[in-house]
């Protein structure tokens, strides 16, 4: 890992075309401006996971459909049930 030091103000390249600029320093946060070509995506650590989850359900509903993806949830909310669990057929695209 390499770790550079820098003041407000002051900035580092990353590759071609994304500048990391410190912006303001307080006693437990660093505030940083990041500036990256549209097709770069740009987010914090923490929200990865998330959006890991947000393009499984994106996914899902592109296969199974709405209606599939809804038979899906209630077949999982009736689990214990004497439902028998079948999965419907994928959505032809």
């Amino acid at each position: 890992m390499l770790v550079l030091r820098r003041r407000v103000g002051e900035a580092i390249l990353l590759g071609d075309g994304i500048e990391v600029e410190v912006i303001e320093i307080s006693k437990t946060r660093v505030k940083l401006g990041i500036t990256a070509p549209r097709d770069v995506s740009v987010t914090r650590r923490e929200t990865s996971a998330l959006a890991a989850e947000n393009r499984q359900a994106r996914d899902l509903v592109d296969t199974w459909g709405p209606d599939g993806v809804g038979d899906l949830l209630r077949l999982l909310q009736n689990v214990s049930s004497e439902i028998p669990l079948t999965m419907p057929e994928p959505v032809d695209k």
